[in-house]
């Protein structure tokens, strides 16, 4: 009988180390497939926060009033916004889609939910950028409204679709005075107009080019979702009283709209609108002061959280998202009109806000 031959510690040692370089190797080929390895998802995390009631750099407000009395005031008076990694040119890579997924206040979601099919990121910033631009006139339009001064607009056709009704009879540039022969004052006022029609009936528009009124009669189209249009985009051009300069600096996209609306009010009334309590919020604003809903508000509430704001103004379509997700020590209030907002931050302001509207 032949006894088997024990390993000596030589033996031993060799394997021990044998085995050690396969699992660093095997490690050093998991971090390379996690880092190469791209993925087409996007992270969504809490981004800056920023209060319209403050200072730049050079020392002037972020909000500036030229040509009209305004009034000093204190905040702060956040925009929250979203920082977005990944994008349709710069997947993420395997090591951040699996962070993302691990961390509370970031979300993993498809690129396409958040930029949309086929678009180049020069494009994703030019879009964001107008809509940032368009979002200020709006809100300069509704803060000085507000004061009780009137801000005359016309409603621009800014652009037609190929292959729809308003292809052939429409301009840019066309001013839209009525639909039907109702008056049309806000751009609300021509798309409900339009779209509470049903597919294939008449629409007549009452414009104004080269400054003379004109009748142009159209069928609408059904341009989905069983709704009816004509195929144009609708802009308002607004006719200030006088010059507000709001300076965001590279935040992009509409969602900042009402808190300017807000910090524009605050600016051009007396006294502290907020009385220096944190009050944090988001939503676009449109031309008639309605608060519309925004993406990202779970990071959004977050970033306020973040920067130890107590009160969330949040807009009142986004309750479905807001609920179960509010971070602790965060108050949430939702809001519908640049009205309820105000009210919102004047209720907080006193200390009375047992009556404030609650997306629970």
């Amino acid at each position: 009988m032949i006894d088997p031959v024990q390993p000596g510690p030589s033996m031993r040692g060799e394997r021990i180390a044998r085995g050690i370089l396969v699992v660093m190797v095997v490690l050093l080929i998991v971090a390379l497939a996690g880092t190469f390895i791209k993925v087409p998802y996007a992270v969504e995390r809490p981004g800056p926060v920023t209060d319209t009631l403050g200072t730049l750099d050079d020392g002037s407000g972020l909000v500036e009033v030229n040509g009209a009395k305004s009034y000093d005031t204190q905040g702060p008076l956040y925009f929250t916004t979203v920082r977005v990694l990944g994008g349709p040119e710069e997947h993420i890579n395997g090591w951040e889609w699996l962070i993302g997924h691990l961390d509370a206040d970031s979300e993993v979601v498809p690129e396409e939910e958040v930029f949309g099919e086929d678009r180049s990121e020069e494009e994703i910033e030019q879009m964001n950028k107008a809509q940032m631009q368009g979002s200020q006139k709006n809100s300069i339009a509704v803060g000085i409204r507000s004061t009780g001064t009137k801000v005359p607009q016309d409603n621009l056709v800014a652009s037609i679709v190929k292959g729809l009704p308003a292809e052939d009879e429409l301009e840019t540039e066309d001013v839209i005075t009525s639909v039907d022969g109702t008056r049309t004052r806000y751009v609300s006022d021509i798309v409900e107009a339009i779209s509470d029609r049903e597919p294939g009936d008449t629409v007549r528009l009452g414009i104004r080019r080269d400054d003379k009124p004109r009748t142009v009669e159209l069928t609408t189209e059904d341009i989905g979702g069983d709704r009816a249009g004509i195929g144009i985009g609708i802009e308002p051009r607004y006719d200030y009283p006088y010059e507000v300069r709001i300076d965001a600096g590279r935040v992009g996209g509409p969602s900042a709209g009402m808190m300017f609306a807000l910090a524009i009010h605050d600016v051009l009334t007396p006294g502290a609108l907020t009385k220096g309590k944190p009050i944090a919020g988001t939503g676009t604003i449109d031309d008639e002061g309605r608060v519309g809903p925004i993406g990202g508000i779970e990071q959004k509430m977050a970033g306020a959280r973040d920067a130890d704001a107590r009160w969330f103004l949040a807009p009142e379509d986004n309750c479905e998202d807001v609920v179960g997700n509010i971070p602790e020590g965060l108050n949430v209030v939702s809001v519908g009109t640049f009205d309820d907002a105000r009210t919102a931050v004047e209720s907080i302001a006193k200390g009375e806000t047992e009556d404030l509207a609650s997306c629970e």
